[in-house]
């Protein structure tokens, strides 16, 4: 499925969402308008979020060079190489990335109780294996973040690991590394985020290595990789037990649930008022973080 047109060079690599091209030792990676939910991907397309996703990862890239560095080089098509500097289709929804070596886990951090977190407290205090304190409530700040990685799959559900299994296939020093960034990265965004009045609940990142450097990749702090909460709303949750307003791809996996597709969201089509929702969440997101409109 292409969500954009006027591209006449076949992608090396489809994923759910973005396109890949090889050019040997650089990528041109393509956020599309495709929307995953479920390890599935929906028949709708979600108009604008390609560009929405590009635009906030690419705000969050430049905003935690402090941090780290990144494998962002190029964002203007019109500077890309041939032939892909004269596709306009590009514009506003490519990237030019240096090629790295992506590490095979998603590093989770969490710093909110919500969801399938929240559901792990109940049964046995845990979150992943990590023990926390008594008396936390649905949608509670967590006292600090925790690093709940997982596999990386290529097809299916990616797996929870402990952190001493990541470390036995990387290496402790790496390991080490890796929840150390992401934790440094999630406080720095979240505390961006809620001075803006949004709550990042939790989000997942990846890293490469490039040139035994480790490096920031694929994309950061967008609503596909991440779960936002309006603050205010997401204060009131705690106290009432209301649902809090999902600035996120939520309001999707919330509709599958309703209609019953959530073993096979390939099959939805998605009613316009759902797509109009999303868009309007994603657009928020971008708004309130970035000032872009």
């Amino acid at each position: 499925m292409v969500a954009y047109e006027g591209i006449p060079v076949t992608p090396d690599k489809q994923g759910k969402v973005r396109d890949i091209f090889d050019l040997k030792d650089k990528l041109i990676i393509v956020a599309t308008d495709r929307i995953s939910a479920y390890d599935g991907v929906l028949k709708s397309l979600i108009p604008g979020k390609g560009k929405i996703l590009n635009r906030i990862s690419n705000f969050f890239f430049d905003k935690t060079r402090h941090l780290i560095d990144n494998h962002l080089i190029e964002t203007d098509y019109r500077r890309f190489p041939a032939p892909f500097n004269s596709f306009e289709a590009l514009d506003g929804r490519a990237v030019l990335v240096r090629k790295g070596e992506i590490l095979p886990f998603e590093c989770v951090v969490r710093g909110y109780l919500l969801g399938s977190a929240y559901k792990s407290y109940v049964k046995d205090r845990t979150v992943c294996g990590i023990e926390l304190p008594p008396g936390l409530k649905e949608n509670d700040r967590l006292p600090e973040p925790i690093f709940t990685p997982t596999t990386k799959a290529a097809e299916g559900h990616d797996m929870p690991v402990t952190f001493e299994e990541m470390a036995r296939a990387i290496g402790s020093e790496r390991a080490e590394e890796l929840k150390a960034r992401t934790l440094e990265l999630y406080s720095y965004a979240a505390g961006y985020a809620l001075e803006r009045g949004i709550v990042l609940a939790d989000t997942k990142l990846e890293f490469a290595l490039i040139g035994g450097k480790l490096v920031l990749a694929d994309e950061v702090f967008t609503p596909d990789s991440s779960r936002y909460f309006d603050a205010e709303e997401m204060t009131a949750a705690v106290a009432t037990g209301a649902k809090p307003k999902s600035l996120d791809k939520q309001f999707v996996r919330d509709y599958l649930a309703q209609v019953g597709a959530v073993d096979k969201p390939e099959s939805v089509e998605l009613p316009q008022d759902v797509i109009d929702k999303t868009v309007e969440r994603y657009q928020e997101v971008l708004e309130r973080l970035t000032g872009d409109q």
